[in-house]
């Protein structure tokens, strides 16, 4: 699958990287959080990281900015749905 052309493809193509070289990372949880459904458009997430996922993300952005944290939790949730969603259409 071409990542680039799908709208956060850059995001995930990096969070699958960035586990595959066991790097804990904003990207990596995000792949995480959506990984069922990444796993049914056949992508590879490994299985033994995605317990509590959400909420690593939420705090790694709290520690970075507590005031903006949540709106950017939010703004990287849908980049990954919108991936979703186009991967889904193009498949």
């Amino acid at each position: 699958m071409d990542f680039s052309r799908l709208p956060g493809g850059d995001l995930v193509e990096r969070g699958l990287r960035d586990l595959a070289e066991s790097r804990d990372t904003e990207a990596a949880d995000l792949v995480l959080i959506g990984a069922p459904r990444l796993r049914r458009l056949g992508l590879e997430v490994p299985l033994d990281r995605s317990a509590g996922a959400e909420h690593r993300l939420y705090l790694r952005l709290a520690a970075e900015d507590s005031r903006t944290a949540h709106s950017r939790y939010n703004a990287l949730i849908r980049r990954l749905v919108s991936f979703e969603r186009a991967a889904e259409c193009a498949g």
